[in-house]
């Protein structure tokens, strides 16, 4: 029943292999028939092509970018895109101002909105508004209406203002200017732009309502993060509207605080506090509570979809500068099929050349590196199909690079428990005993190595961008695979091929025959005599013994002669 026992645990890791595989191909299956997925990886930029978005600054007169906000934006828009789930995606400067956005594929909606939204978020007092207010900002999402200008407003004394909403922010000619402003103007696409520190002119992002703002309160660089959800009441129930909740930081929540303690006290349009994204009115809600906490909650007029595109722009930072779309094209694949069929062939020379070294080295043992290195091919495909469809992976040249080094990891992971094996063997174990013992040594040793490579795998994917994140992503998965294959399928195998005559009678062609393996050290200045079966056998069992003692060994062995040539000196 003891010698069963291994045998049955083999074929339970077997079976419960055979439940990982199976559990892949469903889920890969699922996503093929319901969620868009399929049964090829998606490609990277080099080797596919895609859509290539440059952005140009929106400047007002006289104003320029700096190096140091062209390297912030480039950075937040990265986060966003990154947080769209589009893996592979390449973004630069392009000159002194403009950033290109390079995306594999046909981005969707979603992702093209947290591009090309910009996200220049300003917190400004409404000063005028030509319609009442359709949102709230404050905890308990009642409304308030605002009245549209008043006509009292064309002579304004010239006295300095004494805060944001003070209406001295107008002068007449800014009053004029307000008065003829007409939102369905194509020519005032850029005028919405204004210093920070002076008044604004703008219109909603449906070009119906025009407002008169005053000047930057809070900045949204002061936001640490936006999330959207529904709102709900009181008693916890959903209103079934959407909304956008920012939490601000603590200077952001002080000054918050202090804006919304003035504007609670006031009438009218200025009790109005409008949200401006890269210039336009996104939202003027009433202050309808003194915020202190720096948790206000937006709401309006979202959908889901719009609600989670501005909370992941908000989330990922206001831009120090605003940008516009100034063209969008089709690219064409960097690389191509060429180089991906070159690193494909490249990967398959380097998997020929371990099973041929497999089969020499090992025999008929080399076919259960063949057999391990298909299943770990197996398992790792449908593992990248699936990233690939769930978490937008795409795969590059640097990604087959990292597939084809796994290659190697696998094998050595084999090798490592094959030669444990055999010294086992070489002292004097039985085959099924050599498997256990040889098993207990060999993976303390796979771990350690898997875990090395694991650990620079990850170091180099957080510390990483671009294509070198996919090299890094496909060595970290294959290592975790390599433990999965070898503890679920190669230790089974061996202890299921131990209970075979061919293996366990030490056949010649078996690469486990202990005639040919030899002797080894036994203990201190102790061999064991090689296993000799027919005559030139003996003169390479012995070489074998020899050839595989350590220094240590040898220096034993000199010194136990010369002992042993010493006494029989005596004696004669």
């Amino acid at each position: 029943m003891s010698k069963s026992r291994p045998v049955n645990k083999a074929w339970k890791s077997l079976a419960w292999l055979l439940v990982l595989v199976a559990g892949l191909v469903a889920v890969n299956g699922a996503g093929v028939v319901f969620g868009g997925g399929s049964w090829t990886p998606k490609l990277a930029l080099d080797l596919q092509g895609g859509t290539q978005i440059v952005l140009a600054p929106k400047l007002e007169s006289g104003q320029s970018v700096t190096p140091e906000q062209l390297t912030q934006a480039v950075s937040i828009i990265r986060q966003r895109v990154d947080a769209a789930g589009v893996s592979e995606s390449e973004i630069n400067t392009q000159g002194a101002n403009n950033i290109v956005v390079s995306i594999p594929g046909q981005p969707d909606d979603a992702t093209l909105a947290r591009i090309q939204a910009s996200a220049k978020l300003e917190f400004r007092p409404v000063l005028v508004t030509s319609a009442p207010s359709s949102a709230t900002v404050g905890a308990d999402g009642v409304s308030t209406p605002a009245p549209t200008a008043d006509p009292s407003l064309s002579t304004v004394p010239a006295v300095a203002p004494s805060n944001a909403s003070d209406l001295n922010n107008i002068t007449p000619a800014l009053q004029a200017q307000f008065i003829a402003y007409d939102c369905a103007a194509e020519s005032t696409a850029a005028t919405n732009v204004a210093p920070t520190n002076l008044p604004l002119i703008t219109c909603d992002l449906t070009n119906t309502a025009k407002f008169l703002l005053g000047p930057v309160e809070v900045s949204g660089s002061e936001i640490s993060d936006a999330t959207s959800s529904l709102v709900t009441t009181q008693s916890g129930a959903s209103t079934g509207q959407w909304a956008v909740n920012i939490i601000f930081n603590d200077a952001g929540s002080s000054q918050f605080a202090d804006v919304t303690t003035r504007l609670f006290g006031m009438k009218g349009a200025q009790n109005q506090f409008a949200i401006v994204l890269d210039g336009r009115v996104i939202s003027a809600p009433s202050t309808n509570a003194v915020i202190t906490d720096g948790k206000p909650q937006i709401t309006g007029g979202f959908t889901q979809a719009s609600a989670k595109v501005l909370a992941d722009q908000l989330k990922y930072g206001a831009l120090p500068i605003g940008f516009e779309v100034q063209s969008s094209d089709t690219i064409s694949a960097t690389l191509g099929s060429t180089q991906l069929a070159n690193g494909i062939l490249a990967g398959l020379i380097g998997l020929i050349l371990v099973v041929v070294y497999s089969l020499i080295q090992y025999r008929v043992l080399g076919l259960v590196t063949v057999f391990s290195l298909g299943v770990a091919a197996v398992i790792t495909y449908l593992l990248v199909t699936i990233l690939s469809w769930r978490e937008g992976y795409r795969l590059s040249l640097a990604g087959v690079a990292g597939l084809i080094v796994a290659i190697g990891i696998t094998a050595d992971s084999f090798i490592v428990y094959f030669e444990r094996i055999r010294d086992e063997l070489r002292e004097g174990r039985g085959l099924e005993s050599a498997v256990e013992a040889g098993w207990k040594r060999a993976i303390r040793t796979i771990i350690a190595s898997d875990t090395v490579n694991f650990l620079a795998a990850v170091t180099l994917f957080i510390l990483a961008i671009g294509n070198v994140r996919g090299f890094a992503l496909t060595l970290g998965l294959t290592t975790l695979v390599d433990l999965v294959v070898v503890m679920l399928f190669t230790h089974p195998m061996l202890r299921i091929l131990g209970q075979t005559k061919f293996f366990a009678g030490g056949n010649k062609w078996s690469g486990l025959d202990p005639t040919a393996l030899g002797a080894v050290y036994r203990g201190r200045a102790r061999f064991q005599t090689p296993a000799i079966a027919k005559g030139s056998k003996s003169a390479g069992s012995a070489k074998e013994a020899a050839k595989r003692q350590t220094i240590a060994e040898r220096k034993a062995e000199a010194s136990a002669t010369a002992q042993d040539t010493k006494t029989a000196s005596k004696g004669n």
